[in-house]
């Protein structure tokens, strides 16, 4: 299913903005607030966040425009709306998945820009042409570092020996879900929707799954990199972890996309080094190709992440579409006696729970006591993405990861009509995704899994 060196640690000092929106058809009736931080600052440019909150009637459509002040300050590239530039003035127009602002709902964007001379504090915001009168002048909050959130408990994570460990240097298991291919389904991942993820579900991280081939990445490379990095931030703010998944499935052979990979993560791992909630998977399924093909793959795009972003933690497909080899025939002591010549990284294992039974969980069992494993994708259901739930397969399956202390992530939160997804088709069409009527089988068992309490060690 199959840091530009640059940015540097966060800056306290604000840059300003005259800002100004222009009318839209759907008008924001009684109010509106805005939280402008600059997250990165450096010699000639600067990263920052606007966050805008809708206090009044429904809003579908809207534009934000504001004006830079300083004739030395240019507006570089933003992300999760549609930017330009005339002038001095800014623009940025939500986009499919954020074009409707409910009451009480937010859009979280953000741009780079470049500056000569002073960046003045903003002022002046307003939505849809109301005011934004309410927190201009609030502190940034830090994200994702709130009380209880498992990047708030967690903080950066690392390996030690074979778990994933945290702050703490302690082992954790994270679970979660990952999204189907964002090309596909889009508007299944929104504000009301991740909430729903963090909040209902408890989930701890979010996959997001950016197919390379099959309408992905290779047809609009600067999209899909500015997508993913918007589901970064959104996990970022309900302080889930964000694995980003360079999904490769045809070809098989992760080499075909070595150069796209390279671009990729130099892209994401200089956007996002500051953060604390960001994994890289760089191969999602390896398949038709040897051990030795892939570990060589790994050892070229590892270096170009590192660069960056020297802290995060790495996840390396294996052989067999992620299965240790087991799926052709092999098994882990491949990996064993010929490993990625890298340091904290961790090898991917996928398994369908109707698919893969015993000899799959035997070398799970065993390669757990000498690889780092993460469970990055697994199913209910057959290989395939469809067939019958097969419960206990899972339960198995399940128990053997909570024993273990891996972490997972299930395919898929998703409508997709298959019956891996989680949600019955056409819940994305609509706003509920914490009720039980809106859950597949799949979903529902496997929401009762993610939901109970992590108890995440912190001494």
């Amino acid at each position: 299913m199959k840091r530009i060196a640059a940015l540097l640690a966060t800056c306290a000092t604000v840059l300003g903005l005259t800002a100004l929106l222009s009318p839209q058809t759907a008008m924001a009736a009684t109010g509106c607030k805005v939280d402008y931080t600059v997250t990165s600052q450096w010699q000639g440019g600067f990263q920052a966040g606007v966050k805008v909150t809708n206090l009044g009637a429904p809003v579908t459509g809207w534009t934000l425009k504001f004006a830079l002040p300083d004739a030395g300050q240019k507006f570089v590239q933003g992300w999760n709306a549609t930017w330009a530039q005339s002038g001095s003035t800014v623009s940025a127009t939500g986009v499919d998945w954020n074009r409707t602002l409910a009451t009480g709902a937010s859009a979280d964007l953000g741009f780079m820009g470049s500056f000569t001379g002073a960046n003045p504090k903003p002022s002046a915001f307003t939505l849809n042409g109301v005011a934004c009168t309410g927190s201009t002048d609030e502190p940034p909050t830090d994200p994702g570092q709130g009380n209880g959130t498992p990047v708030g408990v967690n903080g950066q994570l690392h390996v030690c020996g074979v778990n994933l460990c945290n702050q703490y240097n302690r082992p954790i298991q994270l679970r979660g879900m990952s999204t189907h291919g964002i090309q596909w389904f889009g508007k299944c991942y929104n504000s009301a929707s991740l909430d729903a993820l963090a909040k209902d579900w408890k989930a701890d991280l979010l996959r997001i799954a950016m197919y390379v081939q099959e309408g992905g990445y290779e047809t609009d490379p600067a999209g899909f990199t500015s997508r993913v990095n918007g589901l970064v931030d959104q996990a970022e703010a309900r302080g889930m972890y964000a694995l980003i998944d360079f999904h490769t499935l045809t070809p098989g052979d992760p080499n075909y996309n070595l150069d796209r990979a390279k671009t990729f993560f130099a892209s994401v791992a200089a956007r996002n080094a500051a953060k604390k909630n960001v994994i890289y998977e760089i191969a999602n399924e390896p398949n038709g190709v040897s051990w030795s093909a892939i570990k060589t793959y790994a050892e070229q795009v590892i270096p170009v992440i590192r660069a960056a972003d020297p802290d995060a933690v790495i996840i390396v497909g294996t052989r067999g579409w992620s299965s240790l080899g087991v799926s052709d025939g092999s098994n882990e002591t491949e990996v064993v006696n010929n490993p990625v010549n890298a340091t904290n990284i961790m090898y991917t294992f996928h398994f369908y729970a109707a698919s893969h039974k015993d000899a799959y969980r035997s070398a799970v069992s065993r390669a757990a006591s000498k690889l780092p494993l993460f469970v990055t994708e697994f199913g209910t259901v057959s290989a395939t993405g469809g067939g019958a739930m097969d419960q206990a397969s899972t339960t198995a399956w399940l128990d053997l990861l909570d024993q273990l202390k891996i972490s997972y992530a299930n395919w898929t939160y998703s409508d997709a009509d298959e019956s891996s997804a989680a949600f019955k088709p056409g819940t994305c069409d609509g706003g509920d995704y914490s009720g039980s009527g809106v859950l597949t089988p799949s979903g529902a068992l496997v929401k009762s899994r993610i939901s109970t309490p992590d108890s995440f060690p912190t001494s």
